[in-house]
This record gives structure tokens, C-alpha cells and sequence, in this order.
């Protein structure tokens, strides 16, 4: 038998976030009971830190994806392709991304 917490660490971030949606749906009406109302808060907090732990190693990928050869970031715009082979040459240089 899973647990709650080891069914929501399996939840995707969309999945996350629809469930912490759904949540916020259910307490801005207002309808229910004192404690399930602490439940549901309870629980979307605890959603919205782990989408917010989500976003973050993303974003802490790309970053490590958008660096050039020595490792310093890369700044200005980028067209499709020239994103395509920057983040494929860095996969190949940085195994620890993946």
C-alpha cells in the first residue's frame, strides 16, 4: 500500500498543480468543516512547495543546459537552432544534468 506522501512525490508538476487548483477551489467556497479545511490547507501547501521545488530544478537545468564550453552562462537571444545545438553539445559535455 502507497502512502500519501509517496503518491504525491509520483504526481507530475501538471498533475500537482491541478490538484492544488482543485484545492483552492474547494476552501474558496467556503463549505466546509473546520479540520477538513485544515486537511486541504495542509495538504496544498505541501503541493505548492513541491511544484515550486519542481520549477526550480528546472530551472536550474536550463541554466546548466544555456552555458558555453567553460561553463559561463550564455546571454542574449537565441534562434531554435542555435538552442537545439547548444543544449545538445552540453548534454554531451555535462553528464550530471541528466
Amino acid at each position: 500500500m502507497r502512502t500519501k506522501k509517496a503518491e504525491t512525490q509520483a504526481q507530475t508538476f501538471e498533475a500537482s498543480l491541478a490538484a492544488l487548483e482543485q484545492i483552492v477551489r474547494e476552501l474558496e467556497r467556503g463549505e466546509l468543516p473546520l479540520e477538513r479545511s485544515l486537511e486541504l490547507f495542509e495538504q496544498g501547501v505541501r503541493l505548492s512547495r513541491e511544484c515550486q521545488e519542481r520549477l526550480q530544478a528546472a530551472e536550474r537545468r536550463i541554466e546548466v543546459l544555456l552555458r558555453d564550453g567553460e561553463g559561463r552562462p550564455v546571454v542574449g537571444a537565441f534562434d531554435e537552432d542555435e538552442l537545439t545545438r547548444l543544449t545538445t553539445d552540453e548534454r554531451e559535455d555535462d553528464e550530471t544534468v541528466f
